[in-house]
């Protein structure tokens, strides 16, 4: 059974618009409908400002799409529209300096911060990061990780995300990890990557109702209690936003550097911003920006089409001078895969969409060779306490 716009457009026509007024399809919030394969792509226009409180009518659109007859998938999301020759919302960062590694030691006449400790074994620390929630961070964190792998390092991944851990569904790793003598752990393996997240130690639907300082004690736990053995680079995926959790993973990781995930719209690029400014707070250099959803190739015509906008974050990243790492597009195989714990770098590694990653985890690894400054070495140094 073919799906028609005209389909979904009447079926949205039950989703209230925000305040609830209207409709989301006569406020004219909703974009251009693309459907390929049965399943629908579209975005909504909302205000920036309120962005985060409107994310329940996301959902929404997206469960009535979903009930429409014959659709087998939905992908929406929320952009934002920007005047024509209005600057960006926040000022830029100031650009990176190749010398600024957290763990690097001072220069004379820098003043002495605290040395975070390092953790045996591993050689460098990364970080993903994103401004804020869906927009594909952990998916990337995975494909950037196996990425790595297939340049030939020993790597490893922590799921930094207490709230939301989502590592064992990517990685498709079920059970619990093993005490070892004392109080490590061993960590969980799949695809070569050794994983550890507190996925693990919990059931899936246990909700996790901890403040600030339990968060961080869990995270340094799962950092340094974790037989991780020898590991070229440890990529940690981070907690979606810039609050406390993530601003003190920044400050007492020995981090070597963060790739921010954005979506191309504006939207989502605000809040990336804020996650460049938080990493500059640090001294925790940009490694450089990805661009999520870049793109989406039609399967049945094979026109390329930008249903969520395009190059919005290869611009911002020109514009504050850190490295653009390159686009990935948006595919169904790629959210498939992900949700059935067989990303596709592992999996489909000759295909296209984990090409685009082995070419951004080559750009990383290029990116700490270069900011190391040690062409003997592989990664740089980390000072341990």
């Amino acid at each position: 059974m073919s799906v028609t716009k005209e389909e979904v457009l009447a079926k949205l026509r039950s989703v209230k618009g925000p305040d609830l007024e209207g409709n989301i399809v006569d406020l004219g919030l909703v974009s251009e409908i693309f459907i390929a394969d049965a399943k629908v792509y579209f975005s909504l226009t909302v205000p920036a400002a309120r962005a985060q409180e409107l994310e329940p009518l996301r959902e929404a659109a997206e469960r009535a799409t979903k009930t429409v007859p014959g659709v087998k998938g939905a992908m929406v999301a929320l952009t934002a529209s920007r005047e024509p020759g209005s600057g960006p919302s926040t000022p830029p960062p100031a650009p990176q300096r190749a010398a600024a590694h957290s763990h690097a030691p001072a220069q004379p006449g820098q003043p002495q911060g605290r040395a975070k400790a390092g953790v045996p074994g591993i050689s460098t620390i990364i970080a993903v990061a994103s401004g804020k929630g869906g927009v594909g961070k952990s998916t990337t964190a995975v494909n950037l990780a196996l990425g790595l792998q297939a340049t030939g390092l020993k790597v490893g991944i922590l799921d930094a995300d207490i709230y939301g851990p989502s590592m064992p569904r990517l990685l498709g790793i079920s059970g619990k990890p093993e005490q070892l003598e004392g109080r490590m752990l061993k960590p969980m393996e799949n695809y070569g990557l050794k994983v550890m997240s507190m996925g693990f130690l919990v059931e899936e639907d246990t909700p996790m109702i901890w403040r600030g300082p339990m968060v961080m004690s869990a995270l340094n736990q799962m950092l340094r209690e974790v037989a991780w053995g020898e590991l070229d680079v440890l990529v940690v995926d981070m907690p979606p936003g810039t609050g406390d959790a993530q601003l003190s993973m920044a400050q007492n990781v020995p981090l070597a550097g963060a790739v921010i995930v954005s979506t191309p719209q504006d939207l989502a690029l605000i809040d990336a911003r804020k996650g460049l400014n938080m990493f500059n707070k640090v001294s925790v250099p940009v490694l450089g920006i990805v661009e999520n959803m870049s793109y989406f190739i039609c399967p049945d015509c094979g026109g390329r089409h930008d249903i969520f906008g395009h190059g919005g974050a290869r611009e911002e990243a020109g514009r504050i001078g850190v490295p653009f790492l390159g686009e990935v597009p948006l595919a169904m195989p790629i959210r498939e895969t992900s949700d059935a714990g067989r990303p596709v770098v592992a999996t489909a590694a000759d295909g296209p969409h984990a090409k685009v990653y082995r070419e951004i985890a080559a750009k990383v690894r290029a990116r700490l060779e270069e900011l190391a400054g040690d062409g003997a070495r592989v990664m740089p140094n980390i000072v341990f306490e």
